[in-house]
């Protein structure tokens, strides 16, 4: 699917602005000319262009100071040299200075729209691998339990089509990372992943960075902006907490949705766009329409397949595999040594109820790896760092007696709170206790504790 690209156009001949510019525009791309490198630099720094073409030989400042210019002020955008007084030392010198090609005068169409299509993939294969070299490690969903197992299989159920999909759920509960693993799993994977929080952005400001505005469209407006959603051509854009987005802007939003176009602030057409929609929000959006501060059609088109995302105290199976990954990640990016975590500690994480969610429990695993003595992080490091964590894993240790008896006491208790939390589930409780579910059974045995009475009794209380 070709790119539809921004591309700045400096040459101090008439006709060869006005020829390239409509080569490029009849091949779908936006074309900006201009006939001196003076005037080629303010623009490249005020507007975003996905490739800059200037020629060499041109009065006062030439190509190459240019050249020169554009990279000493930090324009990332691809630079392509033309000449049709071209030599071997110049194309040598234009290539140490960071030119992406060079091309002699006169230039077929041809070869020039092939020119771009390369530089606009080299590009896009660079971006892609800084998004992966980012992602390393951060936007892995780690689930075990068969709470994350249900919304993992909607997930990929969905991911394929091109259905608009509404995560809902508490702050935290990752469902950014939902709406990450969606576009990864769809045809649109090669395509941008663009994010807008719709409570982050000013009243004032939100139609612009949706939509984008031309340049002098409204005071500050000093170049043109490309918005989100032509930045997210033919891949996602996820509006996360979408139920916060001001009523006036809900009303742009469903034309967009219906319409399959946008119109930058200033503009003078619309701008045809090719995105799935992906949205989020902590709020319950039926009752945002009953009360009048989201609208009932807007709702429709978004809320075409919802998935709840069930916050961390739902699913404290997940939470050993949670501490372990974080515990990885966070020692990788700062080289430090593994630090384990004890017993006592993880089962206190597992009974504390995270408001926060997995994004509070991550803060708390770099926290406490921070404050963690004698090489691990005990029950003490744990309340140091979150004073009202519960200390309960304490109360069940005998305070007299051999250490054996002790030791047997103390894995008595916490293999019998562990089947409580998990409603007497013997492979949940296995899972999060790091065990086979034999070697449960087998240490229950050991410890005296009737597995299938327990399950017998339960079962017998439901009725």
């Amino acid at each position: 699917m070709p790119q539809k690209a921004h591309l700045l156009i400096v040459d101090d001949e008439a006709n060869t602005l006005a020829s390239l510019a409509r080569a490029f525009r009849l091949a779908g791309h936006e074309a900006t000319v201009c006939d001196n490198a003076a005037k080629g630099l303010e623009l490249a720094k005020s507007q975003h262009f996905d490739l800059i073409l200037t020629d060499v030989v041109m009065p006062g400042k030439d190509g190459l100071s240019l050249l020169e210019d554009l990279k000493s002020q930090g324009v990332t955008a691809p630079v392509v040299m033309m000449s049709g007084q071209a030599h071997i030392e110049m194309a040598v010198r234009a290539t140490r200075l960071g030119a992406l090609d060079f091309l002699e005068k006169p230039i077929s169409t041809e070869k020039l729209l092939l020119t771009v299509e390369n530089a606009l993939r080299l590009q896009r294969l660079e971006a892609e691998n800084r998004q992966l070299r980012q992602r390393l490690g951060k936007h892995e969903i780690i689930w075990q339990g068969e709470a994350m197992r249900k919304v993992m299989a909607q997930v990929q159920r969905v991911a394929a089509s091109e259905t608009r999909v509404c995560i809902l759920g508490e702050t935290g509960t990752g469902k950014e990372l939902v709406a990450r693993t969606l576009h990864e799993g769809s045809p649109r994977a090669s395509g941008p992943f663009i994010t807008l929080n719709c409570a982050a952005v000013p009243a004032e400001l939100i139609e612009s960075e949706l939509f984008g505005h031309e340049k002098g469209s409204f005071t500050g407006a000093t170049g043109r902006h490309i918005g989100k959603f032509e930045q997210a051509e033919h891949g996602t854009i996820f509006l996360d907490e979408i139920g916060d987005m001001p009523l006036p802007m809900q009303a742009k939003l469903l034309r967009v949705l219906e319409e399959g176009e946008v119109e930058r602030i200033g503009g003078d057409k619309p701008i045809a766009v090719d995105v799935r929609v992906l949205v989020a929000t902590h709020r319950n959006l039926e009752s945002q329409v009953r009360e009048g501060k989201f609208r009932q059609d807007l709702f429709h088109r978004v809320y075409v397949f919802p998935l709840l995302l069930p916050p961390l105290r739902e699913r404290r199976e997940d939470i050993v595999a949670l501490v372990e990954h974080f515990s990885r990640q966070v020692s990788a990016q700062n080289s430090w040594k593994a630090v384990p975590f004890t017993l006592e500690a993880m089962q206190a994480f597992q009974e504390y109820s995270w408001p926060g969610n997995v994004r509070e429990l991550r803060n708390m695993v770099e926290r406490v790896m921070l404050l963690a003595t004698d090489g691990q992080v005990d029950l003490a490091t744990v309340q140091l760092a979150l004073p009202y964590m519960p200390a309960a894993t304490s109360a069940g240790v005998p305070s007299s007696g051999s250490l054996a008896d002790r030791v047997q006491s103390f894995e008595r208790e916490v293999i019998l709170a562990e089947l409580k939390r998990n409603n007497y589930n013997v492979t949940n409780a296995a899972k999060i206790l790091g065990l086979e579910r034999s070697h449960l059974y087998k240490k229950a045995e050991q410890l005296g504790i009737d597995l299938s009475a327990i399950r017998k009794e339960q079962e017998s209380s439901h009725y």
